[in-house]
This record gives C-alpha cells, sequence and structure tokens, in this order.
C-alpha cells in the first residue's frame, strides 16, 4: 500500500475530482488486472486507448483513474490529470517500487546497431569483477539466476521499475540496459537518471508508420537520453555526434579510432584460429593495455572499446577486463559454434540487408576460402527486404544456402522464389533446401578447409513460427544432433 500523494510527487498534475487522500493496493496500466483500491493509468497506445476502460476499471473498483484527456466517472473516483499518461506512469511506476535506480549503478545504451552486444559484454567484465549486474535487453532480462524472455528491446516503464526492484533485492549493484528510440519516445526510461548513458551509432532504421516518422525524429529521441544520464560515453567516429550532442545535460566522454577519442583503439590486428576468428588491438588514451576478443571486424572493436569505457568507472583491473573480454560470447551474435578445425561456423541475427552486408564485409576482410551464407526471410514482411537480402548475399558471398526462417502464413517456396530475384540480379552461386535443419547439414558437410559459414536470421531465436504456431527450433540443437548423426 502506498499513499497516492507519495506516488505523485514528482509529477506536475490537476486533480480534476475526488481527493488525493488516499491509499492505493496496486498500480495498473492493463483494464482486467484492475481492482478495489488500484491506480489505473489511462495510455494511449497504438492499438488501443486507456481511456475507453475508464468507466470499466471504476465499475471494478479502482479508486484513482491518471489521465490525459477528461472522463467521466463516478465522484468517489479521484481523477488526476497529467500532460502525458506514459511519463507519468514511469514516475508513479518508480515511486510504486521505492526508486529502485537509486540502489544501482545503472547503464543505458542507445543507438542503431550493437546495444544487444554491448551488454553482454559490461555484464561479463562487470561480473568477472565481482558486481554483480542485471540485464535488460532485446533477447531477455537477467536477473541473478532468472531468464526473462523479451517482448520488447526496452520494456515499458512500469516492467522497468519492477525489473530494478528485483534486481536490488536479488543483490545486484549495477544494471546494463538496452534503451530503444521508441523507449526513449514513449518515457519507459522516465522517472530516474542513468549514471552512464552509452550512444554506439546511428543509421536510418526504425523509420516507419508505426515507429519515427523521418530521420530527425528517430535521432531527437535517442538524444533525448544523454539529458537523463550523468555521464555520456559517445562514439567519436559517428557522424551525427555532433547531432546527438546537442541539449546534453551530462559529462561527455568519448571512444572510437578517431585521435580526438578519450579512449582509442589503435593497431588493430585480424586473428585467425582453428575454427574461430577474431581481433587484437590497443587500447590508448584514458587506459593503456593490448586486447584479444574472440569476436570478428570493427564493430567487435567498437563495441568491446564502449564495455571497456564503461567499466573505468567502475575500477576493473586491466587484468579483469582483458579476461572478461577473452571468454565473452553473446547469443547470436557473431557466436561461433565449433564443427570443425577446417572452417568456421557462426550464428547471427542480421535478418536485413543493412546488417547482412556489414557482416559479410566484415569476414570477407579475413579472406576465407569460400564465405558461405545460409538464411531465409521471414513470412508476412516486406519482399522489398528478400530482394535485398538476396541481392546482397549473391553479391558478396561465393555460395549462398536459401532456406526458410519464419515462413508465418507464407508458403516457405514462395519466399525462397522472392529472394531468387534478389540474386538473379547478380551472378552469385546458390542453392535452395527449405528444410533448415536439412540446410544447415548441407553446409556443414561441404564445408571446405578455410570457408567461413554464416547461418543468419536466426540468432537467438529458439522457435520457429509456422501459420500461427511457435515450433521449438534452436540452431545450435539442430547443429549438435547433425554432428551425433554424423558419427552413427
Amino acid at each position: 500500500m502506498k499513499k497516492l500523494k507519495d506516488l505523485l510527487e514528482h509529477l506536475d498534475y490537476q486533480c480534476l475530482q475526488g481527493t488525493t487522500d488516499k491509499e492505493i493496493t496496486s498500480v495498473v496500466f492493463d483494464s482486467r488486472k484492475a481492482e478495489p483500491g488500484s491506480l489505473f493509468l489511462c495510455i494511449k497506445g497504438a492499438v488501443s486507448d486507456g481511456h475507453t476502460y475508464a468507466k470499466e476499471v471504476a465499475e471494478k473498483g479502482a479508486s484513482v483513474l491518471v489521465v490525459q484527456d477528461a472522463v467521466e466517472v463516478p465522484e468517489d473516483v479521484t481523477v488526476i490529470q497529467v500532460e502525458n499518461s506514459r511519463y507519468a506512469m514511469a514516475c508513479i511506476s518508480a515511486a510504486w517500487f521505492d526508486h529502485p535506480a537509486k540502489k544501482l549503478k545503472t547503464i543505458g545504451i542507445t543507438g542503431t546497431k550493437g546495444k544487444t552486444t554491448t551488454t553482454y559484454l559490461v555484464k561479463s567484465i562487470l561480473e568477472n569483477a565481482g558486481h554483480k549486474t542485471g540485464l535488460i535487453g532485446t533477447i531477455e532480462t537477467i536477473i541473478g539466476e532468472e531468464h526473462i524472455p523479451s517482448a520488447n528491446t526496452t520494456p515499458e516503464s512500469y516492467l522497468v521499475q519492477q525489473y530494478f526492484a528485483k534486481m536490488a533485492e536479488a543483490g545486484c549493484d549495477s544494471v546494463v540496459m538496452e534503451v530503444s528510440s521508441q523507449g526513449l519516445m514513449l518515457h519507459r526510461t522516465a522517472g530516474f537518471t542513468f549514471d552512464i548513458g552509452i550512444f554506439t551509432n546511428l543509421e536510418p532504421d526504425h523509420i516507419g508508420p508505426n515507429e519515427h516518422k523521418d530521420f530527425e525524429d528517430y535521432l531527437r529521441c535517442k538524444a533525448l537520453l544523454f539529458q537523463q544520464c550523468k555521464t555520456g560515453i559517445f562514439n567519436a567516429d559517428d557522424q551525427h555526434l555532433e547531432q546527438i550532442l546537442e541539449g546534453h545535460t551530462c559529462d561527455v566522454e568519448t571512444f572510437g579510432f578517431s585521435e580526438k577519442a578519450d579512449l582509442r583503439a589503435e593497431n588493430t590486428r585480424l586473428v585467425t584460429g582453428k575454427g574461430t576468428l577474431g581481433i587484437q588491438y590497443d587500447v590508448k588514451g584514458l587506459m593503456d593495455f593490448p586486447v584479444e576478443i574472440d569476436l570478428p571486424g570493427k564493430f567487435s572493436v567498437y563495441n568491446s572499446l564502449t564495455a571497456i569505457a564503461v567499466c573505468r568507472h567502475f575500477n576493473v583491473t586491466e587484468e579483469n577486463i582483458q579476461k572478461a573480454l577473452k571468454q565473452a560470447k553473446v547469443k547470436g551474435r557473431i557466436e561461433m559454434v565449433k564443427v570443425s578445425d577446417d572452417f568456421t561456423l557462426m550464428i547471427d541475427y542480421a535478418h536485413n540487408a543493412m546488417s547482412l552486408e556489414s557482416l559479410l564485409t566484415t569476414l570477407k576482410e579475413y579472406k576465407p576460402n569460400r564465405l558461405v551464407c545460409l538464411f531465409g526471410c521471414g513470412g508476412n514482411r516486406s519482399k522489398l527486404r528478400r530482394y535485398e537480402m538476396g541481392e546482397v548475399s549473391g553479391k558478396l558471398a561465393d555460395l549462398t544456402i536459401i532456406t526458410s526462417d519464419n515462413p508465418r502464413n507464407e508458403e516457405p517456396q514462395e519466399i525462397i522464389n522472392d529472394i531468387k530475384v534478389g540474386i538473379g540480379k547478380t551472378d552469385g552461386k546458390y542453392v535452395e533446401i527449405i528444410d533448415r535443419k536439412e540446410a544447415i547439414a548441407y553446409a556443414i558437410h561441404h564445408g571446405q578447409p578455410g570457408d567461413i559459414v554464416v547461418l543468419a536470421g536466426k540468432g537467438h531465436e529458439d522457435y520457429q513460427e509456422i501459420k500461427g504456431k511457435k515450433y521449438p527450433m534452436d540452431e545450435r540443437i539442430l547443429i549438435q544432433e547433425i554432428l551425433e548423426e554424423d558419427q552413427k
């Protein structure tokens, strides 16, 4: 139970009717969860508007409604009007859970690419140095041993605060989270100040009817994080840096390859091992030591450098950073799976043309004997994506294995035919094998010394969606099964 006055403490509001002298039993934003004594937040969503449920929740006994627009409910129901009910939800939720962010060092990471990998690298380094660190991101939320699958990159503010509270209770001293532009736009991370905010990079993405109206809006939303953190750590090499810095209220630090960066990567060297690819470089500037990581490419330098920049603020030793980075693995992000000493096989989430091009270009730098790319495309999604991915793979890979992804309600063969339209614009070789396990088996059985084989598109996903139903399908398990069947 909490007093309504305490929950509204950090908000500008107007009490339209009723009294603020009430005890609240629960805070809800889903009308189905309304109960006697609850505070109901009327949220305007993309699909439904909480204001339309005002009467219904009042009948269920909700004693307080927080609204943007006027509603008609019985006089004994308190109606609190605010400018933005999503922002109000964040502040009220923080108060409801006793401001748990104050008990944790909070790290927020925003940018187009690299958020997921960087959060896991930060967690890996901090935990290696003895910190208990929670994580909230695209794949999952991690609280101690508990792993909760994610619906959004950045959950609703009530969930963020609930997770923070659980983390503090579980003995975490820090939390690292991905902060999406949508999350910032919808005030999901309002109600507290991040200790550290990070900007990885910016490229046109998430622009469309249900997301951002244009690139300027996308950029503006990303920049909001730096009006809500104490220290901002920025990619010095990104062309949009100055725009991201506009209006910032935080201390500024930079990282990158640029001589102007406070923390720099110098003397970068590609490393090839037995069935593995990696990179070595020297950290210079604010710290000075060599690093080796078993993750390929320039973007891995950025991701690891970002993690180092964060962990410097926790006084983590160079030795601990080196050790943690050498062991770090991120599920479904350039995740190498050992199948042979002769060639390298990896799983990656690249599921659009931009990410696939970036990945394949990076891997070509390792001068493989052949670059083999296996992928499919999701059903009930843009045909353009299929053409583009087909064209990228046809252009950059020596062999493309076209297979099934999540066909949803479409016929897998029709999706494959669309991908072939894109490949047809190139002179790339391809084979088509609808069944994904058979396709992976083909890739493994036809692997040649020095090849790099990429299984793209599924990444961390452990299911396949067919005709409205999700079936278990984890590529790591498929690989294991194939290798076991080969030994029979």
